[in-house]
């Protein structure tokens, strides 16, 4: 080793070696292992953000938007890139009108399931655009926005009973918008993304990329009307004013398709501003509403009697003032005294016990059939959640007060809209036809489903069907009748009025329920409209017929119905 050029040439070989050695695992790591390395640094960098799927709209019969979504902004951060939550919460509050104290906490550094820093969290959901950009140019670090939705109702309480609400996250909570939420919201989507670390979180150009787009929702067509249904709400509303504590209902069904024009509650409320509102006040009385429906219920009686030929259109009986029926007397508020009277004379004057007469010919199980014939005791299926099915007695647990008492609509559980679908089944030639809200679902495309087609039976025939209109228009016209009120000038007009009780959970409620239901133009009817008012310190009989009246007059010259050529048959109450 003395020899200075042997050094030199041992020197050069271990240089040369050293570099190799560099080289070869240079090459290995490039080459060999980077998959592994380069995978280890990006599950720091990547970013996960969810694409919100448009919510379809829900629009009324002729396309005009009920509930639509429109473009907004959320506002979200990461907690691992905020540097004050404090301050930046103070900054923020403003502008999303969230208390600072909320915001800070969700800013907090916490642990998913998984164990890894939370990199994602909501501030805030379907923000203004004008305010997200002025998030956007505070530059606080950590915060950011991203494409949103927010629910628009543009008639604020138009049909809100209907259409109920959905959450910030766009689910649906009540109404319609929960009935049908699955086919509303469609599928998210997703954006997953590298970024830098630190100061430089933002995507690396070039850098890990992917993403799954959202999957817009159906809309709805309904059959609601939305201008009829703003005139029935607020002729139900003024009408209902009246009586502090209140509770309405009203329904116009299109005779021919069973279609629900229009269907009110009152009370209402701002489906904007649901939380505004109390839970009873976003019910949606026409589903939900059980009552004992009164003397509404005796045109099932007089239809099932005729089409069961116990009784003819020209049938009279002797009628005394009052029935006992097993250890209850049943009497009339307008005594006959014994004289005979004509089957549209027991209508007009709402005879309970001509009524109660005619069922003891018809018999319990045939009327009980003909009650189910006409869709009471089971839910119409008209679209809406949580609809209530009524009850009917059954034949068990009749006793000898039940024969007196079922035929004229106590014991009996129905909620306002099955009793206006058994009348639309008289307006209809005796054939029922199921209620029904959905009148087309439109898909992403645009392609248009029509809904499921209706359920229909026969009841009566139409010669049946025909008599009983002409025996229900003696109630609007025959003087003294009980539903004078409910008469609608240049029109024929066939219906009954009602008085019952509300039901709740099976037990009767303090107050009464009246009603109205009626059919017009009665020889050829159009619509059936059936107004129920639940009124607990009385009264409601000065609410359900005029209301009735003022709802069929607008809805007859909305769809320009020509008025009726002839005018009612002049009815005999006591024939000689």
């Amino acid at each position: 080793m003395a020899d200075p050029r042997r050094r030199l040439r041992l020197g050069t070989v271990l240089t040369l070696a050293l570099f190799a050695t560099i080289g070869i695992r240079l090459v290995f790591l490039q080459a060999v292992e980077t998959p592994a390395y380069a995978g280890g640094g990006v599950a720091d960098r990547i970013r996960t953000v969810t694409l919100p799927a448009p919510r379809g709209a829900i629009y009324d019969r002729s396309g005009a938007p009920l509930a639509h979504s429109v473009e907004a902004r959320y506002v979200y951060a990461d907690p691992t890139q905020v540097k004050d939550p404090q301050e930046t919460a103070r900054k923020l509050s403003p502008l999303l009108g969230v208390p600072a104290s909320e915001l800070t906490e969700r800013m907090q550094p916490r642990k998913r399931e998984n164990g890894v820093d939370s990199q994602f969290e909501y501030l805030a959901r379907g923000v203004q655009i004008d305010k997200a950009r002025q998030i956007t140019a505070l530059e606080l670090p950590g915060i950011g926005t991203h494409r949103d939705e927010r629910r628009e109702v543009p008639g604020g309480d138009l049909a809100a009973n209907l259409l109920g609400f959905t959450s910030q996250d766009m689910v649906g909570l009540e109404g319609l918008e929960a009935r049908h939420d699955e086919l509303l919201s469609g599928e998210p989507g997703q954006r997953i993304y590298e970024v830098g670390l630190g100061d430089l979180a933002a995507p690396i150009p070039g850098g890990y990329s992917r993403t799954t787009k959202a999957k817009p929702g159906s809309s709805l067509q309904l059959t609601i009307d939305r201008d009829l249904q703003y005139m029935v709400q607020r002729m139900l509303s003024t009408r209902m004013a009246q009586v502090k504590g209140s509770v309405g209902a009203a329904v116009v069904i299109e005779v021919a398709t069973g279609e629900v024009l229009a269907q009110a509650s009152h009370p209402t409320y701002n489906a904007t501003k649901p939380e505004e509102s109390e839970p009873t006040d976003r019910e949606d009385a026409a589903t939900s509403f059980v009552v004992d429906p009164g003397s509404v219920h005796k045109a099932i009686t007089f239809g099932a009697a005729l089409q069961e030929k116990v009784v003819t259109p020209d049938t009279t009986l002797p009628i005394a003032n009052a029935i006992r029926m097993g250890d209850t007397w049943f009497a009339d508020t307008h005594p006959a005294d014994g004289k005979r009277m004509s089957l549209a004379g027991m209508m007009a004057y709402s005879s309970n016990v001509g009524t109660i007469e005619i069922a003891t010919k018809l018999g319990r199980d045939r009327l009980i059939d003909y009650q189910k014939r006409f869709g009471l005791g089971a839910p119409t299926g008209v679209g809406m959640p949580g609809e209530a099915s009524g009850r009917l007695l059954p034949a068990e647990e009749w006793s000898g007060s039940s024969h007196g008492s079922v035929p004229i609509g106590h014991s009996v559980d129905a909620t306002p809209l099955q009793m206006a679908a058994a009348y639309a089944t008289i307006a209809n030639g005796g054939t029922y036809v199921q209620p029904h809200l959905v009148k087309e679902v439109i898909g992403p495309d645009g392609k248009r489903t029509r809904a499921e087609p209706p359920v229909t039976r026969s009841v009566l025939s139409p010669e049946n069907a025909a008599a009983l209109r002409t025996i229900l228009e003696a109630v609007t016209t025959v003087e003294g009748a009980t539903g004078t009120a409910a008469a609608v000038p240049g029109y024929r007009v066939a219906g009954k009025t009602g008085t019952g009780w509300r039901l709740v959970d099976g037990r009767k409620q303090p107050g009464e329920v009246a009603s109205f239901i009626g059919m017009a133009p009665a020889e050829k009817p159009r619509y059936v409209i059936a107004v129920f008012a639940h009124t607990p310190g009385g009264g409601g009989g000065d609410i359900a017929a005029p209301a009735f009246r003022d709802m069929m007059g607008f809805a007859l010259r909305h769809y320009r119905v020509p008025t009726s050529a002839g005018e009612a048959p002049k009815f005999v109450v006591h024939p000689r």
